[in-house]
């Protein structure tokens, strides 16, 4: 295998292993920041931290690279849900366990691959109608506290709301991707976090310690910002859905880490959902490898 696909699938690892980091210490930082609060200024982080990094880019920038206003409604829906998105996650997280959290967070690819069928008619392969089964059972058992008298957890289906709405701005993102990548995520990061911002503040959620909001900024510039910039430089040499294939270790990298740093529990109830989202993220990544 040639140096340049080896540096990237690293580099596409390397993304999922950023991003998961998100749970086990936004579940910290929650005992200290506001739900709403936390959502903006992890936003804010990677806006920032993007913005900054294409201002000392070389990288020559191109009119046609720029968005338009026929890409205004796309920007506009992929702005207003991911303030929600965000949200509605770290509400979650208050009260589900960051494991849990991390394995709902793949239930985005039944989202994003039903609403992608539904609203812009794309093919879903037989394999990947196998695998969006074995997520969502395993979603359906991690949101229930007591499967015996189905007991839904409040703090899952927040969780899976997130992973909705992801799923629909993926697909916003996705009529806009060809666009300068710097200026989406710049663009996404900074009004998504204000906007969350304003709704915390109106909400009467309080603004935390300066220390606290310094180390959700750079959580943000870290597990959403650098993240996604790793991505994209690994879409340059495996494609889209290739980089996809190997960015579904987020989440068990996710439950890793909330095992080791939390010292989260671990049920029988979890194992059994863990064995059904190993087996969905497996044929969708075999899927996806198979796309030509």
């Amino acid at each position: 295998m040639e140096r340049r696909k080896i540096m990237a699938i690293a580099f596409a690892l390397l993304a999922a292993v950023l991003y998961a980091i998100n749970m086990p210490f936004s579940k910290i930082l929650l005992s200290v920041v506001p739900e709403t609060i936390m959502a903006g200024f992890l936003y804010l982080g990677a806006g920032i931290g993007i913005g900054c990094m294409f201002l000392v880019s070389t990288r020559k920038l191109e009119r046609k690279d720029l968005l338009t206003k026929d890409d205004l409604p796309y920007t506009i829906g992929m702005i207003v849900l991911d303030i929600t998105a965000p949200i509605s996650l770290m509400y979650g997280l208050s009260h589900t366990g960051s494991a849990s959290a991390s394995l709902l967070n793949n239930f985005e690819i039944v989202a994003t691959s039903i609403i992608a069928l539904m609203i812009f008619k794309e093919v879903i392969s037989k394999q990947l109608w196998i695998a969006l089964f074995f997520v969502t059972l395993a979603s359906v058992i991690l949101t229930c506290d007591d499967l015996s008298g189905i007991d839904f957890s409040w703090g899952s289906i927040f969780v899976l709301l997130a992973a909705v709405l992801w799923g629909f701005e993926n697909n916003c993102t996705r009529k806009i991707s060809g666009k300068n990548v710097y200026e989406i995520v710049t663009i996404k990061g900074i009004f998504s976090g204000i906007g969350s911002l304003i709704i915390g503040l109106v909400i009467g959620e309080t603004m935390p310690a300066m220390r606290y909001i310094v180390l959700v900024l750079i959580l943000g510039y870290v597990a959403y910002g650098l993240s996604i910039f790793f991505y994209i430089k690994a879409q340059k040499d495996l494609g889209a859905a290739k980089t996809s294939a190997y960015y579904a270790v987020a989440p068990f990298v996710g439950a890793l880490l909330s095992f080791v740093i939390l010292h989260e529990r671990i049920s029988v109830q979890f194992f059994i959902a863990l064995v059904f989202m190993a087996l969905g993220s497996i044929i969708a990544t075999i899927d996806t490898l198979l796309i030509k």
